[in-house]
């Protein structure tokens, strides 16, 4: 299986192959549910394989859900050749260098499981220790590390006296002693991976009067069930969006008002639309997870199994009876992934739903999800909006995916540009060395010696002399090291080893063909070359990157034109715990408030500004992303075409204006815009504005004089310039 890892699995490697150089013993992966947590371990363990000799891991996972089996299946799609074993293969042949070996720790440690007699216990233990003989190292990954790790389960790690625990879970338990990554929530819903928003109980009254509760809520389900499958079926998706119903534990009388609930509904165990996962009932669970699956619904007690993925669930009814039961963020978990792994640009298909009466529930809910999780309702287009238009821009490219060949030319033209590079590669040698590379046909290593009292001192530290330990190159046995270096490098700027090797090659190795060729070294010397210096190549390559970015080429790629009305309707989120609910009297949208969410700094302080001046005649919020949306395309780094969806569209004294909002300026003046294609995006803004004759900018917040500022004509990143306008004295 040939997988494209996103940016931010990519540098999720990148921090865990770092974070093994690093002294900490224990790695934290704190990776959100649907983020592809296994493609990244199991990538990173390979990469990890192929630069360190004599490595196994052993993969722990808990519970009975056989998540060892699937993940070890997973591997094996992911990694061509990857050398993966189970417990019984592990018992059987016992342990070899590169070796991935999948146990469920409960298996050895859990009383009355028969997995591990105790003969084959201590097999078991001959097997760790016949390893050790042989040279090999353990290094452990410790899945789903928050779920049922005992002192039994760390007896089991202990067995391998590793240097090395990476603990991986959504939700894991912290040790300040650890090393954390962090891969965030924002970058995965970015990616299409997961949906951009959990919305609780959507489109309910301030007070809901019913006979039945169970009945409400399963309704409320069932409606956005149908609602989810026509919009999915209009964009020819056969995707059945799955309910899922969570009932309390020991609660038979609540299943029966489910099940009689979903036959009155024509949902029915004998017609396959109806599922339960419930301990010691098992019914209709046979392709539950294909997108097309018949299940309308299935139910499901307080706990998941472990494991258990289904994209196409959208919609989750948590019934309670009278206590509240505790919040597992792993509930929620199970209805945010994308049935397709990407966003269908539709804010309704782009979501998932909970519908509740537990207030202790969706409490724990908006704790852990923050602004992901929110109220919702429907607003309306007011009439008199109805009629106004706008020409959009769309890409015509299909791809957005990184192109090595610009990077290539992104590198050349920075190495060229920052140490004074030309044609003749004798020069070009001079000046890299004069910067700090080394040159050697063998590996330099560097070790100290003398005399010293205290290494905290660093006037004893001055007196060590340092010494460089050379070894002769060779290609067979540094080989290991070469393609640790190369995919090091690579993962610095977001690139496979194979298009990064091929990098290497056309700037420094004379077997590739290359115009803007910097050396043209020997295999043997390029292999010392890479790894002599791998930190500075790191370095340049990132700085090229960013470089790049500064000064993107405008492309010659067209762009499609299409005609843009402000959508009929909108999923409104909000925050219903904010003290102000006030109504925006100038929004387009009837019942828009002041409390909507999410919303940036700058974006609120806008809002309430444009509420309270006068020459604002209306306002419309723009979406991030979509069809529906306002867009205009702008070119990034690797000549990819980017959709750029300016904040605002209204209405000032009768005119047009587009306004982009971003972030502001501290009180001494430095930039807290963190979005390095701001520059790029006002350019392509100002092209917009005069191709149709209407007027904008950027908007953003100055903390100095506490007044929203706007950049009409030149953009700058300062505060301080001409370029800058106080929005009031604006907009009179």
């Amino acid at each position: 299986m040939n997988i494209e890892l996103m940016q931010f699995q990519l540098r999720a490697i990148k921090d865990l192959l770092e974070s093994m150089d690093e002294p900490c013993r224990d790695i934290i992966l704190k990776s959100p549910t649907g983020s592809g947590k296994t493609i990244i371990l199991t990538h990173f363990m390979n990469e990890y394989m192929q630069g360190h000799a004599r490595t196994v891991f052993v993969w722990l996972t808990p519970g009975k859900g056989n998540l060892e089996e699937q993940s070890k299946a997973k591997m094996d799609a992911y990694i061509h050749n990857a050398q993966t074993k189970l417990l019984a293969d592990v018992m059987t042949s016992g342990f070899a260098e590169n070796d991935a070996c999948f146990i469920n720790w409960e298996k050895l440690t859990k009383k009355g499981n028969n997995a591990l007699k105790d003969s084959e216990r201590t097999n078991f233990l001959e097997w760790i220790e016949k390893a050790f003989n042989g040279g090999l190292s353990f290094k452990i990954v410790i899945d789903e590390s928050h779920q049922n790790f005992t002192a039994k389960a760390d007896e089991v790690v202990q067995l391998f006296k590793t240097d090395k625990i990476i603990r991986c879970s959504a939700t894991p338990l912290y040790d300040k002693k650890a090393k954390l990554i962090e891969i965030p929530e924002e970058e995965v819903i970015a990616e299409g991976l997961i949906k951009k928003l959990l919305v609780i109980n959507e489109n309910f009254p301030q007070v809901v009067e019913t006979q039945n509760q169970t009945d409400y809520l399963l309704d409320k389900a069932l409606a956005k069930q149908r609602e989810l499958r026509s919009l999915l079926l209009q964009r020819g998706k056969d995707v059945n969006p799955l309910i899922v119903v969570q009932l309390p534990n020991n609660s038979d009388l609540l299943l029966d008002t489910v099940e009689k609930f979903f036959e009155r509904n024509g949902i029915t165990y004998e017609a396959g639309t109806l599922a339960v996962w419930l301990s010691g009932r098992h019914e209709n669970l046979d392709n539950i997870s294909e997108n097309s699956g018949e299940q309308v619904a299935v139910i499901i007690k307080q706990a998941v199994a472990t494991g258990w993925d289904c994209p196409r669930a959208y919609i989750l009814v948590k019934l309670r009876e009278n206590m509240d039961e505790t919040f597992e963020v792993q509930t929620i978990g199970r209805i945010r992934r994308m049935p397709e792994a990407k966003h269908y640009d539709n804010d309704a298909l782009d979501s998932c739903y909970l519908y509740t009466f537990d207030g202790k529930f969706t409490q724990g809910v908006k704790t852990s999800l923050g602004k992901s999780a929110l109220e919702a309702k429907t607003l309306f287009l007011k009439n008199e909006y109805k009629t106004f238009s706008l020409i959009k821009e769309q890409r015509t490219m299909v791809t957005d995916l990184r192109d090595p060949r610009r990077a290539l030319a992104a590198i050349a033209k920075h190495l060229k540009s920052e140490y004074g590079l030309t044609g003749d590669k004798k020069q070009n040698r001079v000046r890299l060395e004069s910067k700090g590379y080394i040159f050697s046909d063998s590996i330099v290593r560097y070790t100290l010696s003398g005399n010293v009292v205290a290494l905290s001192e660093l006037s004893e530290k001055d007196k060590l002399n340092a010494i460089a330990v050379k070894e002769p190159i060779n290609t067979h046995t540094h080989g290991r090291e070469y393609h640790n270096r190369v995919g090091k490098i690579g993962l610095e700027i977001g690139m496979p080893y194979a298009y990064m090797n091929t990098i290497l090659g056309k700037l420094f190795g004379e077997k590739y063909s290359y115009s803007e060729k910097v050396l043209a070294l020997t295999t043997r010397e390029l292999y010392a070359f890479v790894i002599n210096n791998t930190d500075l190549l790191r370095r340049i390559f990132r700085d090229a990157m960013a470089a790049q970015l500064a000064q993107m080429v405008i492309s010659d790629n067209p762009v499609s034109e299409k005609a843009f009305t402000i959508p009929q309707s909108m999923l409104f989120t909000y925050d219903a715990t904010s003290k102000v609910q006030t109504e925006s009297t100038k929004n387009v949208y009837q019942g828009y408030l002041l409390s909507a969410e999410p919303r940036s700094s700058s974006e609120k302080k806008f809002e309430k500004f444009c509420e309270t001046c006068e020459a604002v005649d209306w306002i419309y919020k723009n979406g991030d992303k979509g069809d529906e949306h306002f867009s205009i395309v702008y070119n990034d780094n690797s000549g990819a075409q980017k959709l750029f969806y300016p904040d605002y569209v209204l209405s000032v004294s009768g005119e047009t204006w587009i306004i982009e909002t971003k972030g502001g300026f501290t009180r001494s003046g430095d930039s807290e815009d963190i979005d390095i294609f701001s520059s790029k995006k006002f350019e392509v803004l100002q092209s917009y504005l005069k191709k149709h004759a209407i007027k904008g900018g950027f908007v953003r917040y100055d903390k100095q004089s506490e007044e929203l500022c706007i950049c009409t004509e030149n953009y700058s990143d300062d505060i301080h310039s001409d370029s800058w306008e106080i929005l009031k004295d604006v907009w009179k």
